[in-house]
């Protein structure tokens, strides 16, 4: 038991957080396939770029393949595959966790914003189409096999006879 206790409040000093990102998995490395597990891309095969200073992987469809744009995500909604895209030329190092922030809008909270008609969806800012369409391009042009662009644009599904535990990826 304490017998004493200050006279004023002090504070303690808190200490600084410290950003631990997840390590990557052992068998995931730049280039390869992965399958995405949740979202609305699930069952989408994309392509693993990097991985963030968050501790998210960097995704991309190709967007021009199977319509999935470049991405973070955690590494636990993916299954990694045995396929591999040579992605050496591709330049995304100035891809950081920056490029995905969004701008704060401060919300109307008056009578007239309820009432108001619904706003019109934002559209994508136009430097972020011109990178998807850099980096899809860098990244098409790598696959010579019309195959891994096929693989790359169906879906992943399980029919029957297919038990997941069984599957060689």
């Amino acid at each position: 038991m304490v017998k004493w206790y200050p006279t004023e409040d002090t504070k303690k000093e808190k200490k600084p957080e410290q950003n631990n990102p997840t390590r990557l998995r052992g068998g995931i490395q730049s280039g390869q396939v992965l399958i995405l597990l949740a979202g609305k891309n699930a069952g989408k095969r994309v392509v693993f770029l990097k991985q963030l200073e968050s501790g998210l992987i960097l995704v991309t469809g190709p967007y021009k393949l199977n319509g999935v744009p470049l991405k973070r995500i955690p590494q636990a909604y993916t299954i990694p595959t045995s396929t591999k895209v040579d992605v050496s030329g591709a330049d995304f190092s100035s891809i950081t966790d920056e490029y995905f922030k969004k701008e704060k809008k401060r919300q109307n909270k008056s009578e007239e914003a309820f009432f108001a008609p619904e706003q019109k969806k934002e559209q994508v800012p136009e430097f972020k189409k011109n990178t998807q369409k850099k980096l899809d391009g860098e990244v098409i042009g790598k696959i010579a096999d019309p195959l891994v662009k096929k693989y790359l644009s169906t879906k992943f599904r399980l029919r029957n006879g297919m038990y997941p535990h069984a599957l060689k990826f």
